[in-house]
């Protein structure tokens, strides 16, 4: 079996076990002692797997203490990848990693170096939990609350829509020092692990030779362009909502808020606004922002913050004559900027087979007008990226075949980077011949 498929069926495994344990009657509101709901729960237990936050109930009602228990550890191994934890359990009882672990882990976390892999593993369990435990710390401030501290900083940090209530957190919009703490740890669960490492150790990392350690290029786009996205995504959401879904509120209210939204769109279903409320302008704001996703090794999906800084710069390149595509200073390898053009093609394509495949599960209702054509194009890219945001009850509304679209989408989406980078990368074939070149027009 390859890696790619241990993978995947690692996930189905704990997806299977989680819809098991979901359909207990110890973990439904409403069971009277007897298993059921099983639709209801695979698809809960998909979206929690797949880190998105996507449901077709109300978690709050529809699942009792156990079960809402059931889908927070789903959430934070499905966050953490199958692949880690399986590997941090080796570390921990003391059996060697094989080389094809290794080789994996690498490519999931952008390691360049085998050395000291081990050690990053645990290092990347260990922030998880404490960054995890800070935030659930300060959540309790504006909770009052343990359990749902716990709950909503797991969440948070894990980049999942879940919440105990069925307004999102739009209830919260007035509580500036849970909407920030929230924020906080979302970015943080969206930069990645290995930003967060080379953050954490920089200033303090000494090499053989006793300099000083550095940012890594990695590190500085990640933060450059997570800067950018925030800021303009803050700039554009005011600008368009501040007399719209924002006229309700107070002056700062509307500044918090329209932080907020700024942050969750690319990584998080969390939301102060309900989405249906919101101008078809920022509607589409938030399908680009959702595209692009969190940095590789994070919680978020999409192509990824590097892989369109890639883009981005080699755009520029060819529109300034240039042959490499250079940032900061530094020549970006042809293989990254093929692989970063694959990803974006293969994102594409399967949004287009995504929606394709919901216009006929769901033609019907497209012609009765109870669901729009935009709404099953945003719910499409929300279920691919792992976001989790919904145009008003979309999902709940969704024909059985509409639901297992997305559950396959979700899956994919959430496997996709990694199958991806395994594909370019897992054989080199080198070809002997050469065949002549011939210019082709194209633009």
């Amino acid at each position: 079996m390859n890696r790619r498929s241990s993978i995947a069926l690692g996930f189905l495994a704990l997806i299977a076990l989680g819809a098991l344990l979901l359909s207990s009657p110890w973990a439904r509101a409403a069971s009277d002692g007897e298993w059921g709901g099983f639709p209801t729960s695979l698809f809960t237990a998909f979206s929690a797997v797949c880190v998105t936050g996507l449901s077709v109930v109300d978690i709050a009602s529809e699942f009792t203490r156990f079960g809402q228990i059931v889908i927070l550890f789903l959430v934070e191994i499905g966050c953490l990848g199958l692949m880690t934890c399986g590997t941090f359990v080796l570390i921990a009882v003391g059996r060697r990693l094989s080389l094809s672990r290794e080789f994996s882990l690498m490519n999931a976390y952008g390691v360049a170096e085998v050395q000291g892999l081990k050690g990053l593993i645990c290092w990347v369990v260990g922030s998880m939990l404490v960054i995890e435990a800070l935030g659930a710390v300060l959540l309790y401030f504006s909770l009052g609350s343990a359990y749902e501290s716990v709950f909503y900083s797991v969440m948070g940090f894990c980049n999942a829509g879940f919440g105990l209530k069925a307004d999102s957190l739009s209830s919260f919009s007035g509580n500036f020092f849970f909407l920030g703490v929230m924020a906080l740890e979302t970015i943080l669960g969206g930069i990645g692990f290995l930003v967060i490492y080379n953050l954490c150790t920089y200033r303090f990392l000494r090499r053989l030779n006793g300099a000083r350690g550095r940012l890594s290029l990695h590190t500085r786009v990640v933060l450059r362009f997570t800067f950018y996205l925030l800021a303009i995504a803050f700039a554009v959401f005011l600008f368009l909502e501040w007399n719209g879904a924002l006229a309700s509120l107070s002056a700062s209210e509307k500044l918090m808020a329209g932080f907020y939204q700024a942050v969750t769109p690319r990584t998080c279903g969390f939301s102060v606004t309900p989405t249906e409320a919101l101008s078809p302008v920022t509607r589409l704001m938030y399908v680009f922002l959702m595209f692009i996703g969190g940095a590789p090794g994070s919680a978020a999906a999409g192509i990824k913050v590097t892989t369109f800084a890639v883009l981005v710069y080699t755009c520029v390149a060819m529109c300034r004559g240039e042959s490499e595509t250079v940032i900061s200073r530094k020549a970006i390898p042809y293989d990254i900027v093929r692989e970063s053009l694959v990803i974006l093609m293969a994102l594409i394509v399967f949004v287009a087979v995504v929606v394709g495949a919901l216009f006929m599960t769901e033609a019907a209702a497209l012609r009765a007008g109870a669901v729009t054509v935009e709404a099953l194009f945003f719910e499409a890219v929300s279920a691919i990226t792992t976001t989790g945001l919904s145009v008003g009850s979309t999902t709940g509304n969704l024909s059985v075949a509409g639901k297992f679209v997305i559950m396959a989408a979700m899956f994919v989406g959430r496997l996709g980077a990694i199958t991806v980078v395994m594909l370019i990368g897992e054989r080199e074939s080198t070809r002997r011949l050469k065949f002549p070149t011939e210019e082709l027009v194209v633009g």
